[in-house]
């Protein structure tokens, strides 16, 4: 497998030398040394449309997303059409179109990045629990449409790893019980506390696992 990534930003000369792998599945050097490409997939990423994909999602919902998904294919397709070379759009066997994510995709990555971190902490005899309210903190200030869900690993490592270190440290918690992590006033905060428990706003509420 080859991927070539933001494959739009590539020296015309590479451009011919992807028509005869892709055309004859093999590459000739300049030495008339012969690689052999008739196994191999070939994976190439490009950003081309993304302004269209980023202004057509703004304020999509469930309900039009289908329709908004459908009109942002065709005129992805037709950028495409004028700025990559028929020939060799040609010889690519499919084009996909991801989607921007939604608040539930990001959730969905949330609770992967938590669990990870959940289990990690473990090795240390430590046990975490997250609030519904931090689940919801993370979706609204971990993602950037332009970026992506790319800000919430940064999010999660400084909101709550670097701040459950100093609590630890400053004995402001016992790790021997369990922590809960909340949000407060928008502001993440920990204690001592099982998941039976009232949450900060004084309310019972499901917990993330």
């Amino acid at each position: 497998m080859v991927l070539l990534d933001e494959i739009e930003k590539a020296h015309p000369d590479v451009w011919n030398v992807l028509l005869q792998v892709l055309d004859d599945g093999r590459l000739t050097d300049n030495k008339g040394r012969v690689v052999n490409f008739k196994n191999t997939i070939i994976i190439m990423t490009s950003n081309i449309g993304s302004a269209i994909i980023q202004a057509n999602f703004e304020g999509v919902t469930e309900q039009n997303k289908e329709e908004v998904v459908e009109k942002t294919k065709v005129e992805v397709m037709n950028h495409l059409r004028q700025t990559i070379r028929p020939e060799f759009l040609n010889r690519v066997d499919e084009i996909i179109l991801f989607q921007p994510l939604m608040k539930k995709e990001i959730k969905e990555i949330i609770h992967i990045q938590l669990n990870g971190l959940k289990k990690l902490v473990a090795q240390n005899g430590i046990q975490l629990e997250f609030s519904n309210y931090l689940l919801e903190f993370l979706a609204e200030n971990g993602f950037d449409p332009q970026f992506g869900a790319r800000p919430l690993k940064r999010l999660i490592q400084k909101e709550i790893v670097n701040q459950l270190s100093k609590k630890i440290l400053a004995g402001d918690i016992d790790k021997s019980k369990p922590v809960l992590v909340d949000v407060f006033d928008g502001i993440v905060v920990f204690r001592n506390e099982s998941p039976a428990q009232s949450s900060a706003f004084g309310q019972k509420e499901e917990m993330l696992h």
